[in-house]
């Protein structure tokens, strides 16, 4: 369901902000300057792809605790509706979140979550592509289809959000967008599809920043490590062989653990503020020192 967010409950309603407190939850008072910390994103209108967990949802959590408006997307409604309650309760009042359940790895699904954000909150700021997948094995190994698979998952709706968003967010005077890619975009490693794609997606955004920057649209990818979640690919082969995963952590992450989802959503929302106005074109490692690249 669609609920419309009219200007005098924009500007009469404030949504208390997670730097508001006075303490920690230790009860430890404030510094000045934690006090002074506003990102500055208090009714921005976010629309976060594949969003009803992992990554996604650990991204429109951040958004929403700095006060955006935000519209989720996912393909299975039930995961997708727990995920816009959960986000709900952060943004205080259900209005301020909506959820459109689609396959945004087709053109009318990107269509209908970009038209359902414009509908209800009239206008677009933030964009955050965050769907992917990849199969495969080796270059003998991996079919035609499967290629294909992973450009049509990963590549293609970064691509066609980021289409749909551009002319709305010129209106607004300038917006951000922020591709999701990986380590692996940047050096070897990992599934040779994943690489390829996440590689591209990097220089998308590259392409995108310097073509957008005089709209005021800044564009960056973020690149993670491993992260590790409930459901997702690592929490999976972690109960599948727990003894592998363990020697994985020691041998390749620098810190002995996985990074979190909340551990890249901060970083997220940090670029998708004012505070970080003179980023763009850039691609943030958000990995614990795993990656070998500069």
């Amino acid at each position: 369901m669609q609920v419309s967010v009219s200007d005098t409950y924009l500007r009469s309603t404030r949504v208390p902000h997670r730097r508001d407190k006075c303490t920690h939850d230790t009860g430890q008072a404030l510094s000045y300057i934690e006090q002074l910390m506003d990102l500055g994103l208090r009714n921005k209108v976010a629309v976060v792809t594949g969003s009803s967990r992992g990554l996604g949802l650990a991204i429109a959590r951040a958004l929403a605790s700095e006060a955006c408006l935000l519209c989720l997307c996912g393909r299975t409604e039930a995961t997708l509706e727990q995920a816009r309650r959960d986000i709900a309760l952060r943004a205080v009042a259900a209005e301020r979140v909506i959820a459109i359940a689609a396959d945004v790895s087709t053109p009318d699904g990107v269509k209908s979550v970009i038209d359902g954000a414009l509908a209800t909150f009239g206008g677009i700021d933030i964009l955050v592509n965050n769907v992917g997948l990849a199969r495969g094995a080796t270059i003998t190994d991996t079919s035609d289809a499967e290629w294909q698979e992973a450009v049509d998952q990963t590549l293609f709706p970064a691509i066609r959000a980021s289409r749909l968003v551009v002319p709305h967010m010129k209106q607004r005077g300038g917006g951000s967008i922020i591709i999701i890619a990986s380590v692996f975009g940047r050096e070897a490693g990992g599934r040779m599809t994943y690489n390829a794609v996440k590689a591209a997606e990097i220089s998308l955004a590259k392409s995108l920043a310097q073509q957008l920057a005089p709209s005021n649209i800044r564009v960056n990818s973020v690149s993670p490590g491993s992260i590790l979640f409930e459901g997702g690919s690592w929490w999976q082969r972690q109960q599948e062989n727990p003894a592998a995963i363990a020697e994985f952590v020691k041998r390749e992450l620098p810190f002995g653990r996985f990074g979190t989802p909340e551990e890249v959503g901060d970083v997220v929302a940090f670029l998708a503020s004012p505070r970080a106005g003179w980023i763009s074109g850039t691609s943030v490692v958000v990995d614990g020192c795993q990656s070998r690249a500069f």
